[in-house]
């Protein structure tokens, strides 16, 4: 007879075999998170932020916060128009000069306390008062902008990347020039990573720029879209056509084998490759957020994740699902007028919201929260007998925890038995007689608007066939 203790949750593992999983790779995670480290718990919900100025997708979410230190602007664009709220607080008022070509999503960067902005396609525009925006004489058509050596670099019409003058974002004649960009494709991304000038092209194709030469990075695991682009204490991380890549300046390194197979697989369910150049993510905190999919199935389990949200650990290096209950078109983090970072998105409709916080459902709509499990007790050729099973969560605990002995992967057949009462925080359960298996599935599950849970983890005590 022996014991076997599953306290550490490890996130989502979808890349190596099950019976090479250690006992607490998660098979499932969806609208969970790992908090307290090890413990498994309910992720945060959303509400509204601001109003509906209109019913179009939000295509853009953005901020500028002035040199005084005080004075800033959220800024959302939809329906190709551009939207302020003074201090992120007041009401969208539609800017001075701020209509662009529909379902753009504009490029900025900022300069002498000046932000210029531009989609490629309307001419590009600075603002000094943050509500309206002047027409910038001769600066080129671009839509990714970044500020690197008191200079605007602007580029993503094809392949070349212009610069504006020194100490001035809206004079492109004097000390002004460009450089191109070689190889195949336009520049979808201008970015800084330790501190050189980083631009790639929309075939993933990556250059090096300090001021001086350019250096090919020989590689072509650039991002496929601009808009997912999110940055974490200089390291950013994107999506490419072959999964989500972390970049610290050298070569861009590959980051997401635990959720491969959601990302591409032999079923073809993976995120649509027409979706890869305009998928839209963000950072916020030490988290990496993507819009995956209105519909992601990966091909172990069969589960379908829908308005599928991949949630990156950073510090963790572990991944975990979201399904909100609206998709989110556009992301974005700031620091609010209190001071905290906050996240917001927007969606198809025109609404903006709040993700994260005290909020407990999203905006109305209960959070359906599931994790899984499976053991393989080190011996899957044996048929093991189970005796009990503990498992652990904070008193008040709604969530449902279930198991499943069975001989095989086959979804339809697990016959799933209940622990019972979860609200104390502890649920006991005696196997029937003769309980013995290869594998053993648990799950937990939760749907409220009410409450949050979290889950430590369970003790099994099972006798392993010996051989």
């Amino acid at each position: 007879m022996s014991r076997l203790r599953v306290f550490s949750m490890e996130g989502l593992n979808l890349y190596v075999s099950p019976f090479l999983h250690k006992e607490g790779d998660l098979i499932r995670a969806v609208n969970v998170d790992n908090f307290p480290k090890g413990a498994l718990s309910k992720r945060s919900g959303y509400t509204t932020y601001l109003g509906t100025p209109d019913n179009s997708v939000v295509t853009s979410l953005f901020d500028w916060h002035r040199n005084d230190g005080t004075t800033f602007w959220t800024y959302r664009l939809s329906n190709g128009e551009l939207y302020y709220s003074t201090q992120g607080t007041g009401a969208w008022t539609l800017c001075g000069n701020g209509t662009f070509s529909g379902g753009a999503q504009p490029g900025y960067a900022v300069l002498e306390d000046t932000m210029l902005i531009g989609d490629g396609t309307t001419l590009t525009r600075h603002t000094t008062d943050g509500t309206s925006f002047t027409n910038t004489d001769a600066a080129p058509y671009a839509q990714y902008f970044t500020e690197y050596q008191n200079r605007i670099y602007a580029g993503g019409t094809a392949s070349d990347l212009f610069f504006s003058t020194t100490g001035s974002p809206t004079n492109w004649i004097s000390d002004s020039s460009s450089l191109k960009i070689p190889g195949p494709g336009k520049i979808n991304d201008v970015s800084k990573t330790q501190d050189r000038l980083v631009a790639s092209k929309n075939s993933g194709k990556m250059f090096r720029w300090d001021g001086y030469s350019l250096a090919d990075l020989t590689t072509d695991l650039g991002p496929s879209s601009s808009y997912a682009v999110g940055e974490i204490e200089d390291y950013r991380i994107w999506p490419n056509r072959r999964g989500l890549y972390g970049f610290n300046g050298d070569l861009p390194q590959l980051i997401s084998n635990p959720i491969v197979r959601q990302i591409y697989n032999n079923a073809g369910s993976g995120i649509p490759g027409t979706a890869f150049d305009t998928l839209t993510g963000a950072t916020h905190k030490y988290d990496y957020y993507l819009s995956a999919g209105t519909s992601i199935t990966e091909d172990l389990t069969n589960e379908t994740v829908s308005n599928c949200v991949f949630r990156y650990d950073y510090p963790q290096n572990q991944y975990y699902n979201y399904s909100l209950a609206t998709f989110p078109t556009a992301w974005h983090s700031f620091r609010n007028n209190t001071g905290d970072e906050q996240l917001i998105f927007g969606d198809a409709n025109g609404q903006c919201y709040t993700l994260g916080g005290t909020a407990l459902s999203d905006n109305g709509q209960p959070i359906n929260s599931v994790a899984e499990g499976v053991l393989h007790f080190g011996s899957p050729e044996g048929q093991n007998k189970l005796n009990y099973l503990w498992a652990f969560a904070n008193p008040g605990c709604q969530a449902h925890i279930q198991v499943a002995l069975s001989d095989s992967f086959t979804k339809g057949k697990l016959n799933w038995m209940s622990l019972g009462d979860f609200s104390d925080g502890v649920a006991e359960m005696r196997f029937p007689n003769n309980s013995s298996g290869r594998l053993l599935f648990w799950k937990l599950s939760e749907s409220s608007m009410g409450t949050k849970f979290v889950f430590y983890g369970f003790v099994l005590d099972v006798e392993l066939e010996e051989h």
